[in-house]
């Protein structure tokens, strides 16, 4: 593993290096990449046996590097690098001071890689990229998951007063391969239809279906029985034409499955129901810009597939199974964020949290209150 990962390190740094002489002028090879660092604190975080978690507080990073092909204006290929723990794919930072030794070595995987090519109104990609369903936060899907699949888009430009543009967009990837049949795979599939530009304002719709097949409990290989999803979303956002940004929007999901198997207690059996609502001002766009984001949560325990979605907003996690997912369904909650742009490539971030568990899944509901600070550059 070890081997495979340097040779993928090193070839993209010696062809960041040959591109400079060889393609920079056309900038078929493009390159991009993002660093942060983050001053975290949580306290007040309740178990469910009713003892606290100790406060804790971290400094974390992450850096990340990308390289795009362009054949043609019609095909690229991209690959890209990130550090952090490779069993994670929800959590790319790295703690100071907690690796396995002092002051050790990274561990550095790939994240992407993929080939994408479109003809007229088609759009698709192949390979491990970027959820392709459009979303507007994280509390369905991670922007640090990338699926493994097959991703198709269409387009339709209307240009109506009703609808300027339809856009719909599908997809198949595979979770955990059984070496058997493709029925048999763990695997999800989804579509989604976003409509654009309603009524001649800044009105989006966009709902989809979500299919889950066969998806564990916990993640990384330890649960003890699969469940089946079928998740279907609606979500709205609206862009108010004023000389600041402002952005209203909400989000519903709604599992359609039965639960009712032996494994899932009595009390979490009808939490399949979500909903998200935030409001967004400003935007990060050159210096001096800043934002105001407010965001409410209430996402039910088998809402969503907890593993695949957000990270950020508690310590409720699967560490006790020895696995690295969090497990923030079965919560309710809010975010505050406000960001400040030094310039088009550096921002600050600050995010406050407080959650608390809606059912209770032990003796005790779970709590959580936590902070950070981010600084990000871009390049």
């Amino acid at each position: 593993m070890f081997k495979k990962i340097s040779v993928a390190i090193v070839f993209l740094l010696t062809t960041a290096i040959q591109s400079q002489s060889q393609n920079f002028q056309d900038k078929k090879i493009q390159f991009s990449g993002d660093f942060r660092f983050r001053g975290e604190h949580d306290w007040d975080s309740q178990k469910g046996d009713g003892s606290y978690r100790e406060d804790r507080s971290r400094l974390r990073y992450r850096f990340r590097l990308q390289a795009k092909y362009n054949y043609k204006n019609w095909a690229e290929i991209g690959a890209r690098i990130r550090t952090g723990n490779l069993r994670d794919q929800q959590g790319p930072h790295t703690t100071l001071g907690g690796g396995e030794g002092e002051f050790s070595t990274l561990q550095v995987g790939l994240e992407k890689v993929y080939f994408s090519a479109h003809y007229h109104q088609f759009t698709g990609w192949i390979g491990k990229n970027t959820f392709p369903f459009y979303k507007q936060n994280e509390l369905f899907w991670n922007d640090n998951v990338f699926p493994e699949g097959i991703a198709l888009s269409y387009k339709i430009l209307l240009n109506l007063k009703l609808v300027n543009s339809i856009e719909i967009n599908s997809g198949h990837f595979i979770i955990g391969s059984n070496n058997k049949t493709f029925d048999e795979d763990s695997y999800f599939q989804g579509v989604q239809v976003r409509v654009k530009d309603i009524l001649n304002q800044k009105i989006h719709l966009y709902p989809g279906f979500f299919y889950f097949n066969q998806v564990s409990n916990i993640p990384d290989k330890k649960g003890d029985f699969k469940l089946d999803y079928s998740i279907v979303t609606v979500g709205l956002e609206y862009e108010f034409s004023l000389k600041k940004r402002l952005v209203f929007g909400v989000d519903f999901y709604k599992n359609l499955e039965d639960l009712d198997t032996s494994e899932i207690p009595l009390a979490l059996i009808e939490e399949k129901d979500g909903y998200v609502m935030n409001v967004k001002f400003g935007k990060l766009r050159k210096a001096n810009d800043w934002i105001l984001n407010v965001y409410y949560a209430h996402i039910g325990k088998y809402a969503i597939v907890d593993y695949f979605a957000q990270n950020d907003w508690g310590r409720l996690d699967y560490s006790s199974f020895d696995a690295t997912g969090s497990r923030l369904s079965n919560t309710k909650g809010f975010e505050l964020r406000i960001g400040y742009a030094i310039n088009e490539k550096m921002n600050l971030i600050f995010r406050g949290y407080q959650i608390e568990q809606i059912k209770k899944e032990a003796d005790f509901l779970e709590t959580g209150s936590r902070a950070r600070v981010d600084f990000n550059f871009k390049f």
